[in-house]
């Protein structure tokens, strides 16, 4: 326990800046005076956007899949309620020729005016 207090506690003593460091992120690297720290710096900043952009990556194609397999689904709807359409339009162009045919037909023989009519109100 006392080993841990004797890690714990300096590190809580420590500068703001010197603490910030371990934060990933992009960090100003002309502050550093020495060729070591800078060329380390930039390397920290290089690898911090590589892990970004990695990571990114990923995110958008999942987000391009899920796009993709949406489209594909629209797709097939939009097909299909074409079909229903075409049908539609086919029983409509159907049933409007059979009309046009009843109506162009001659109408059939009265069957009341042969045969005499009953008078029910006898």
């Amino acid at each position: 326990m006392a080993c841990l207090l004797a890690q714990i506690v300096p590190s809580m003593l420590m500068p703001t800046e010197l603490r910030a460091q371990d934060i990933p992120g992009i960090e100003i690297c002309t502050v550093e005076k020495t060729m070591e720290r800078r060329t380390s710096c930039l390397q920290s900043n290089v690898d911090f956007l590589q892990k970004t952009i990695t990571k990114l990556t990923g995110d958008y194609q999942q987000r391009l899949d899920a796009a993709n397999r949406q489209i594909e689904v629209l797709k097939a709807a939009a097909v299909s309620l074409q079909k229903t359409v075409n049908d539609l339009q086919a029983g409509q162009k159907q049933m409007a020729d059979d009309l046009r045919k009843k109506a162009d037909a001659p109408p059939p023989k009265d069957a009341s005016s042969a045969a005499p009519a009953k008078d029910v109100t006898k």
